[in-house]
């Protein structure tokens, strides 16, 4: 019986035999005219493929398998390292479209375009999606791809596509599909940005910072602070929502934290989080007797993202819009209850149940903790005043 390949040792996405059918004839999937590039798993880069006298892409993309905005900000550093060693300076960027990545990096100078391909599904869905992101990859003829994740599906495609530098990270099955040598299998257990951080290191890649720095469209800055500009100072946004719901804090401790702040604070508290968390942020603004206070969840992502670049104060769950804070540079008081925490910038400041994040977590951060942790820092902003 084939055997089958698993994603990250765990779920089954594609049975064996049809990945080594298509690797084996991938000659079919060759356009008319097309030089078939080397079909090599381990060949050792553009370099092998030049010494074949193959024909080779030009360009490089870097894949991004994760689905949230959050993802696509914290990415961005290494996306910028990898950009400086690329023709041009700049990389194709692709991502899932839940990530928003068109809207996120739409001012960002070393990404010359963003496309959208489909990751997740069922395990017949994600091998037709496997096939789609090699035909994308094929299509665009790119030289070189990294894959910014240990997901194997991407290098696999990346092979199909006969892309002759596929560079990621090679924890597990992925180091059959890719011509770097990868990180150090030490590192297996490690969070996410210390997986690239290894990378591009054993890649020789400079990583300056790993602050977001993200770039926001200087028109949508002024007319956000024209809307707002009678809104007393300082500003708080609040970011009462996440991706999972096991991220999210107990709409009653919201109401508790913020009664006990609003009597610290003169200025203007703001409610951000999408459209599916106005009905939530209301109900909090009205059980929290917070006079004043802004429903801005109708906002779009650029118009959010322009009102934390003007914010003093950030507070919310861990989360896109916590990400995009810290992205702008606004100091963000984070809840972590389930997941570690970010420490990939400054502007973070974690705040983290009794013996650290686990399951269930957020139930454990109490709302005095939190008000205990914010309201120095809001006392220095009113002084500022």
């Amino acid at each position: 019986m084939p055997a089958r390949v698993y994603y990250n040792g765990a779920q089954p996405f594609i049975c064996f035999h049809i990945v080594t059918h298509l690797i084996i004839h991938r000659n079919s999937y060759t356009t008319r005219g097309e030089v078939e590039v080397i079909t090599s798993v381990h060949a050792d880069g553009a370099g092998a493929a030049l010494r074949a006298g193959t024909a080779v892409a030009t360009g490089t993309a870097v894949i991004q398998a994760k689905r949230g905005i959050g993802d696509v900000v914290w990415h961005l550093p290494f996306v910028r390292a990898i950009a400086s060693v690329s023709a041009g300076n700049q990389v194709t960027f692709l991502a899932p479209p839940t990530s928003r990545a068109k809207d996120l990096l739409a001012a960002e100078s070393s990404v010359l375009e963003t496309i959208y391909f489909e990751h997740a599904g069922s395990e017949f869905k994600r091998g037709i999606n496997l096939i789609r992101l090699a035909r994308l990859l094929r299509q665009n003829r790119f030289q070189t791809v990294w894959i910014l994740d240990r997901t194997v599906r991407p290098a696999i495609a990346a092979t199909l596509a006969g892309v002759p530098e596929r560079i990621g990270l090679g924890l597990g099955r992925q180091s059959l599909f890719i011509t770097n040598s990868g990180i150090d299998r030490s590192h297996f257990h490690d969070h996410p940005i210390d997986w690239l951080r290894a990378l591009m290191a054993e890649m020789n890649v400079s990583l300056p910072s790993t602050e977001p720095a993200l770039k926001v469209p200087s028109e949508t800055i002024t007319a956000i602070s024209e809307r707002f500009t009678v809104c007393p100072r300082p500003w708080i946004v609040l970011g009462i929502g996440a991706l999972h719901a096991e991220r999210e804090w107990p709409h009653e401790f919201w109401v508790e934290f913020l009664t006990q702040l609003c009597p610290h604070s003169s200025g203007t508290f703001f409610f951000i989080g999408g459209a599916d968390y106005t009905v939530r942020a209301q109900s909090v603004i009205t059980q929290s007797k917070l006079s004043g206070a802004i429903n801005a969840c109708n906002l779009s992502l650029v118009e959010a993202i322009a009102l934390l670049h003007h914010a003093d104060l950030f507070v919310g769950t861990d989360s896109g819009p916590m990400n995009l804070a810290v992205a702008v540079g606004t100091p963000s008081f984070a809840l972590f209850g389930v997941n570690p925490v970010l420490s990939y910038s400054k502007f973070i400041h974690p705040l983290t149940p009794p013996g650290g994040p686990t399951p269930g977590g957020m139930q454990r951060i109490s709302p005095a903790y939190v008000f205990e942790r914010v309201q120095p820092y809001l006392a220095r902003l009113n002084s500022r005043q």
